[in-house]
């Protein structure tokens, strides 16, 4: 008796977000990459140089240019580059709702 080869998943390549640790698939998360030009976001996945990955949420975006972006990319962001990160995050990511301590009890 021949045994049918079990279909394998495909894999999905996955990466770590600097800003919060969380863990998704790579397509879901936007590339930060530290190459000849310096720090620059790349949208397309594939251009040269050591590359972060973040979510597309403000909060880990913060995260990153207050600092783990530094550490992630083995270098020093200049202030161009953190205001060119701030600039592509404030016109590219959708704004998150921020819920305050204590908000739904007051609306009921």
């Amino acid at each position: 008796m021949v045994k049918k080869p079990k279909r394998r998943s495909k894999h999905v390549p996955r990466r770590t977000c600097v800003g919060c640790r969380e863990v998704l698939s790579k397509r879901s998360m936007i590339r930060v990459v530290n190459g000849p030009e310096g720090v620059k976001v790349d949208i397309t996945g594939k251009a040269h140089g050591r590359g972060a990955y973040l979510h597309d949420k403000r909060s880990c975006w913060l995260r990153g240019i207050n600092g783990s972006l530094d550490h992630a990319l083995r270098t020093r962001l200049t202030d161009q580059e953190k205001e060119d990160l701030r600039t592509f995050m404030e016109n590219q990511l959708p704004e998150e709702e921020l819920v305050q301590p204590g908000a739904e009890e007051s609306s009921r």
